[in-house]
This record gives C-alpha cells, sequence and structure tokens, in this order.
C-alpha cells in the first residue's frame, strides 16, 4: 500500500532534514569559538552533543518501527536529500572536538561514520532518484534542500584537512588528496544542481510555499566550500602537491565566497517576499535549522579566509554576522520548545 507522508505523527513523520538543528548548532557553536566567546561556545557544544545522541535515536527508532515510511522518505525527491543532513551533521560534530578539545579520536570515529554514510547516502538517494519510472517535472521535483548534498561533500573535506596535519607524511598525504577530491566534486555537484535550481526559480511559476527555508542552503553550500578552502590552503605548506595547486585554491576560495555573498541580498529580498509581501506565515518548521546553518558557515569561512589569506578587512563581516546567526539559532530554538511543548499538550489531551 503507497504510503502517505502527510498521514500520522511522531517518530512517523519525523523529517529527515532533523540532522540540520545538529548542523545549525554546531556551527554557530564554532563561530562563538573563533570569535572567542568561550561560554556560548562551550554551552552549545555540549548541548550539540545531546542533540546528536538523541536524534541518532529517534532515527534508528523510526527506522525500525516505520521502515516504509523510512524508506519511502529516502527515494523522494521532496524528502531523501534531507538525509544528508546526517552526513553534514556528523562532520560538524567531528570539527567541534577536533577544534575546540583537541578531541582527534572522536574525529576520526565521527568521520568514518560521515564517509560510510556519504557514501551509502549518494549512491541509494540518488539511484533511486534516477531510476523512478514516475519522476516530477523540474518545478515540482527540485529545491534548495537538493543542495544537502553539496554541504555533506564539503563536510568530509573539512574534517579531512582538520585531521591531515596530525598525521604522518603518507597519511597526510592521502587525507589531504581525500579532501581536495571532494572539495572539487562538491564544486562541481554545485553547478550542476544550483544550474538546475536557478532555471526553476527564474522559468517556472513561484509561490511563497516554494521558498522552503532549504532556499538559503544556496548560500550555506557556498561557504562550506569557502571553508574547506581556506582550510586546504592553510595545509599547503605541508603538502607539496597542494602547494603546487595554491593560485588556484585561492582563485577557488575566493570565487565560492563571492558566490555566498551575492546570494545573502537575494535571499533577503526572497524572504521579505515571502514573509511580508505575501504574508507567508512565520510558523516553526525542522527545516528551519537549514537557514541557521548558512548563517553560522559564513561567519565562520569569513573568518578563517580573512586570516589564512591575509584579508583583514574581512574581519568586521564576520563580527558583523554572529549576533545575526546566534539570533537566528535562539529563535529556531525557542520556536522548536514551543513546538515539542504544543505537541506534548495534544498528545496529553488525546488521552
Amino acid at each position: 500500500m503507497p504510503v502517505d507522508p502527510t498521514h500520522g505523527r511522531g517518530l512517523a513523520v519525523l523529517s529527515p532534514a532533523s540532522f540540520g538543528m545538529v548542523m545549525a548548532t554546531g556551527i554557530v557553536s564554532m563561530a562563538a569559538w573563533f570569535l572567542q566567546h568561550d561560554e556560548a561556545a562551550k554551552t552549545l557544544f555540549h548541548l550539540n552533543n545531546v542533540l546528536y545522541g538523541v536524534l541518532c535515536v529517534l532515527f534508528v527508532t523510526r527506522l525500525l518501527r516505520y521502515p516504509q515510511r523510512f524508506f519511502h522518505d529516502m527515494f523522494s525527491y521532496a524528502l531523501g536529500p534531507g538525509f544528508f543532513t546526517f552526513v553534514a551533521g556528523t562532520s560538524v560534530l567531528a570539527a567541534q572536538h577536533i577544534i575546540m578539545r583537541d578531541n582527534h579520536e572522536a574525529g576520526f570515529v565521527l568521520l568514518a561514520v560521515g564517509m560510510v554514510s556519504w557514501l551509502a547516502l549518494t549512491y541509494t538517494v540518488f539511484a533511486a532518484i534516477i531510476t523512478k519510472a514516475d519522476k516530477p517535472t523540474l518545478d515540482k521535483g527540485i529545491n534548495g534542500g537538493w543542495l544537502l548534498a553539496v554541504v555533506a561533500t564539503q563536510s568530509i573535506a573539512v574534517v579531512s584537512t582538520l585531521l591531515a596535519p596530525g598525521l604522518n607524511n603518507d597519511q597526510r598525504l592521502q587525507l589531504n588528496f581525500i579532501a581536495l577530491s571532494m572539495w572539487l566534486w562538491g564544486g562541481m555537484l554545485y553547478i550542476w544542481m544550483m544550474s538546475l535550481i536557478f532555471y526553476r526559480y527564474t522559468f517556472f511559476r513561484l509561490s511563497p510555499a516554494d521558498l522552503a527555508p532549504p532556499y538559503w542552503i544556496n548560500m550555506g553550500a557556498m561557504a562550506i566550500s569557502t571553508l574547506a578552502g581556506t582550510l586546504l590552503i592553510e595545509n599547503a605548506a605541508n603538502s607539496p602537491y597542494l602547494l603546487s595547486l595554491l593560485p588556484f585554491l585561492k582563485g577557488f576560495t575566493i570565487l565560492y565566497w563571492a558566490t555566498a555573498t551575492w546570494w545573502i541580498p537575494m535571499l533577503l529580498i526572497l524572504g521579505f517576499w515571502r514573509h511580508v509581501w505575501k504574508r507567508f506565515p512565520l510558523t516553526y518548521d525542522p527545516l528551519y535549522w537549514g537557514a541557521v546553518f548558512p548563517l553560522g558557515m559564513y561567519t565562520v569561512c569569513t573568518y578563517r579566509m580573512s586570516d589564512v589569506m591575509a584579508l583583514p578587512f574581512l574581519d568586521g563581516i564576520a563580527a558583523g554576522f554572529f549576533p545575526i546567526a546566534l539570533v537566528a539559532w535562539v529563535a529556531t530554538f525557542v520556536g522548536l520548545l514551543r513546538h515539542v511543548r504544543h505537541h506534548a499538550r495534544r498528545h496529553v489531551n488525546a488521552y
């Protein structure tokens, strides 16, 4: 019997993109850490470990209790790409452990989990979508959430570059090569997907409902690509083949940052059109974490690019974006708490 994804509640309809909460919390925590807001950074770090553990338990439970729904979502055009938040969330948590706790052991474990899940999801989700007999039209089938696959790819590159400096020469060579390959593939995947998404935006009718929160990933995918680029540039000093590519690495890193920056005013305009002009209601949705993450990632990537490429005039941008990212995180977290309370009351009243 076909699954109706709108029917049910609780675990049955848990969003595949729920690990966006871990992505957002982790990157805002690291932004706070780099900008020396230590208490906020540590609080969010501890919270993120809890969130990751809870969500892992919920996802495994959902898989065991509702396997048909789980795989229906995985092979869905609208929902399938949301599973890539698990890869990105795992990688962001790994980066937190490495940067904030110097815990490389946890970093390696989480990188292994992230890489295995990236491989499994990449060749399951996209293979299933490609081989489907019945396919939607472009305007119904693609959205900004597809770029989570790019974010997941670049997150593997980020963690690999963070772990590489602590290894011996051969291992460092291998891990930096993996990071470089993922960075390049992520950029190519962005070009493919963003071309289709931009074509959909400009040549098909767009309703306020079509601009779901993951459209901010248009910017976030480029921001994390910038971060991965800065880390490759930093690692070039101890990797001869990266050193030979240094002008290329710097040029593409700035290209990614400039693209992310271009998107910000456009996304604000589209957000104004959606919520103010069209009066689309602003209510909590798990997908809103996909809007918080890009703000935090833009803060971190700008800070790191300013430092690594000696561009001090960018420091003010990073410092200015941090409070925006933090406010967005707080607002979304409050929305989550209200959402949970509301559903808890409904559950109690039902009995």
